[in-house]
């Protein structure tokens, strides 16, 4: 009945992004909805960014097992990266009417920082995509009582996903998102009024989490402790803000008010909403403490099975599939935006300034054949790691922070910022965390707090050796096609 109930739930999921394919008629509607998406739907799709597998099974297990002071980065620095996002970015952005990120860099400094930062970005996606479909093969062993193994598990999860993914493009998210938000939300709130009271209610699990020193949120100890705890919430915070699906979010918007208002009220719900499955974990915790053996396994992997686990021993049968549906829509609202948005900057960015008189009608086909491509390095990424979900988002986001924020941040508010500073930003921030996470590990310093320090010297250094560029400046740029002229 239950795997029933999920076939349904995925037959449904998949026959509205295929419906909402049929409002594909070029790649503006393809990447960016055509620009036209109402407040309720942009609040969904930037919900959706964050709210997928490593918060309902990731992010609950770590705070499970370290506390507040272990989950830094998300749900705290993921939301404040939409609210900066928000308040900081949103009317430029929508303001340059662009198709990808990618275009902003090429507009302010040039093809090959273009390029540059697009595979920066792109590559950044593999740990965030692969924490998906990770999620997907671990659901669907658990639903298929080990008739699959969790790598065929996997497989099945990126041939779902790019079932509707690779028709309808960021409409299929869009209404898929609007559908599996409210599935979310009704899902996991039914849940946590089963579970928490399972463990004797909401003061009791609070008590129990308190005792045990969970909800200590600033590190103790000294320099060390503190560098990291910064490191991990500025990964999130200001690391994902130079990402594709952020910016889809805010320029698939209907109007510029819009993409600010989608922004900051979907980063209130999200850390909100965040709270319901870290509170459910704990309650699994509270019910039955031996769950803590999971923190002594061999492979992190396995302390995301907490919820599922519980789930399927202790609670009825209605529950069991609230929640996988609940589960199952998290992880494809994500997955689907996750593997959508690197294809857009991949072939924006990276393979059209090689081929620049392509019709748009081959652009279109383009995309989908990168969409099956980067679904299949996704898949063999997930394969192969053994990194629990909310380590391999961090991962990704490194990537991003030291090697694409400070071109970003710079060619929007400095307008001495030129092509040379953007190229050493890029290479030094790269190099010199690429060195700190190889050969200085004993170092008090994070290596992405080093390589962000050394982005911004590459910026400074290289902007002012070289004379200064003539373009328009972004922040009073008024609404029309084009953006910066180069």
């Amino acid at each position: 009945m239950l795997l029933a109930a999920v076939v349904i739930y995925l037959a449904v999921t998949i026959a509205i992004g295929l419906w909402a394919a049929k409002r594909v008629h070029n790649s503006k509607d393809y990447l960016i909805a055509g620009r036209s998406l109402p407040l309720y739907m942009n609040i969904a799709t930037v919900f959706a960014t964050w709210f997928g597998a490593e918060t309902v099974l990731s992010v609950s297990a770590t705070f499970a097992k370290d506390g507040l002071g272990g989950i830094v980065a998300d749900p705290f620095g993921s939301s404040f990266c939409l609210v900066f996002v928000a308040l900081f970015f949103a009317r430029a952005f929508y303001r340059m009417d662009l198709l990808t990120i990618g275009d902003f860099y090429k507009k302010r400094y040039g093809k090959p920082v273009e390029v540059a930062t697009s595979v920066v970005i792109t590559a950044s996606y593999l740990g965030w995509t692969s924490a998906q479909l990770t999620a997907l093969g671990l659901a669907f062993t658990l639903l298929s009582g080990g008739a699959l193994t969790l790598d065929e598990g996997i497989v099945v999860g990126a041939v779902i996903v790019l079932g509707y993914t690779i028709w309808g493009g960021m409409w299929s998210v869009a209404w898929t998102d609007l559908f599996q938000t409210v599935i979310i939300v009704l899902g996991l709130w039914a849940i946590a009024w089963l579970v928490g009271g399972m463990a004797g209610g909401p003061g009791k699990v609070l008590d129990a989490a308190r005792e045990a020193g969970k909800l200590e949120f600033w590190p103790s100890g000294g320099s060390r402790e503190w560098l990291a705890f910064v490191a991990a919430w500025m990964t999130l915070a200001i690391g994902s803000i130079p990402q594709q699906d952020v910016f889809q979010r805010v320029t698939s918007a209907k109007d510029e008010a819009t993409a600010v208002k989608g922004s900051l009220i979907g980063a209130a719900a999200y850390f909100g909403f965040a709270f319901v499955p870290i509170y459910i974990a704990y309650s699994a915790l509270v019910i039955d403490p031996s769950v803590q053996g999971l923190f002594k396994a061999e492979d992190a992997r396995e302390i995301q099975r907490i919820l599922p686990d519980l789930i399927l021993n202790r609670t009825p049968l209605w529950a069991q599939i609230v929640f996988f549906g609940a589960l199952l829509s998290a992880i494809l609202s994500t997955a689907s935006g996750a593997i959508l948005a690197p294809t857009g900057l991949f072939t924006e960015n990276v393979l059209r300034p090689f081929v620049p008189h392509m019709s748009d009608r081959q652009f279109l086909l383009t995309l989908r054949i990168v969409l099956v491509t980067f679904a299949l390095a996704a898949l063999l990424f997930a394969l192969n790691s053994r990194s629990t979900m909310y380590e391999m988002v961090q991962s990704a986001y490194k990537v991003t922070l030291v090697g694409a924020f400070v071109p970003l941040a710079a060619g929007l508010f400095w307008k001495r910022a030129n092509a040379s500073g953007a190229v050493s930003s890029i290479l030094l921030g790269l190099v010199s965390w690429l060195l700190m996470e190889t050969f200085g590990t004993e170092s008090v310093w994070p290596p992405q707090l080093v390589g962000l320090g050394c982005a911004f010297i590459g910026m400074l250094a290289g902007s002012l050796a070289a004379p200064p560029p003539h373009v328009a400046h972004p922040a009073s740029h008024q609404p029309a096609r084009g953006g910066l002229q180069p």
